[in-house]
């Protein structure tokens, strides 16, 4: 498999594991001192345990109604690649509704026969309220 492959797989790997809670899975696939930039590049979270923990609470605390990708694009440089791809996303937290669309983006380094993720940021993120359930 391709490098580009490779990384498009893990990608879709981290997605899975993010949205069904297989916080497990989704360990495998970090770099121990990744880092998530929030949005609007307001504070970051450092270290695989602390980006853990807010999939922990998302999927702890949400409801996923719908959650669309598209648009992935995937260019790789040596040991260095980047993944992004185009989100819609509805769930409920806290008894309210939401529809969040934006851009994820993450940054893979090889690591000897695999990729891992060593950044993250989400771009573009609009988030509304829809009805309350």
């Amino acid at each position: 498999m391709d490098d580009r492959k490779q990384v498009s797989a893990a990608l879709t790997q981290i997605v899975q594991a993010g949205m069904s809670g297989d916080i497990g899975g989704l360990a495998r696939l970090l770099h121990d001192d990744v880092i998530m930039v929030f949005p609007g590049f307001r504070g970051q979270a450092r270290g695989r345990a602390a980006m853990l923990g807010g999939f922990e609470d998302f999927t702890g605390h949400a409801t996923v109604h719908d959650h669309e990708e598209s648009d992935e694009q995937i260019d790789v440089v040596g040991d260095a690649a980047v993944g992004s791809y185009r989100f819609e996303i509805t769930y409920t937290r806290c008894g309210i509704k939401y529809r969040s669309t934006g851009r994820d983006l993450w940054v893979f380094h090889r690591s000897e026969d695999r990729w891992l993720a060593v950044w993250r940021t989400m771009l573009d993120v609009e988030e509304e309220p829809c009805e309350p359930q």
